[in-house]
């Protein structure tokens, strides 16, 4: 038994070989990825928009930069699942046409605050300005921070076109005269009126497309 060969392809060759177990690790992982993952780009419910979704308009787009800088997504998820507890409190589950515009992605991992992939038109743009200022003043258990330097920095000076452009070059369709007209969409407007937009604007074009693929899915 002592004197048996090794076969070269075997647990225990991989096993005391740290080289061969760390490419065939990822041979296996880079495999599995791809398999996954390359569908997706040829499936039209992944790469076209759902119905009314549109690209972001320049005050939109700028509220969703100032999103992403002040840390947002760290505790809010943009992503309901296919779960009925989550369908039954924050609205119709997500779908990934919804985010065709979106760049980059901000599903979110964490829930320290609620997901707000469906939040828009929920609140008065009133109620988010206070909530941004003090959260506390409406939801007195809050623990999320207070932002009350946004109401006085100024977005004019924000590069919007640039932006547009760039989110042009990789597939978003945004005109000519869409870019042109960005910049009258910033005068005196702050970084709370953008921020404000984004988040009245989010889960809002989708939501209709969204109720009725729930509602096929529990036929």
């Amino acid at each position: 038994m002592a004197n048996q060969k090794k076969k070269f392809f075997s647990h225990e060759t991989l096993e005391t070989n740290i080289g061969l177990l760390i490419i065939a690790s990822i041979l296996v992982v880079s495999f599995a990825g791809l398999v996954q993952i390359v569908p997706l780009y040829f499936q039209h419910s992944t790469t076209e928009p759902t119905e009314g979704v549109e690209p972001y308009e320049a005050l939109q787009l700028v509220g969703r930069d100032i999103y992403i800088r002040e840390g947002c997504v760290g505790c809010h998820s943009q992503q309901i699942r296919m779960l009925q507890s989550e369908v039954q409190r924050y609205g119709p589950y997500s779908l990934a046409g919804e985010f065709v515009y979106d760049h980059p992605f901000l599903w979110g991992s964490k829930r320290t605050g609620p997901d707000l992939a469906r939040v828009g038109g929920r609140y008065s743009d009133e109620w988010h300005r206070i909530h941004l200022r003090n959260p506390r003043d409406l939801v007195p258990e809050s623990n999320m921070p207070a932002y009350p330097w946004l109401q006085h920095n100024s977005v004019e000076g924000v590069d919007v076109q640039g932006r547009m452009r760039a989110l042009r070059a990789i597939g978003v369709p945004y005109t000519d005269e869409q870019i042109a007209q960005a910049p009258e969409q910033l005068q005196d407007r702050t970084e709370e009126d953008a921020l404000v937009m984004y988040l009245q604007s989010l889960g809002v074009a989708g939501r209709e497309a969204a109720a009725r693929a729930v509602a096929e899915g529990s036929r």
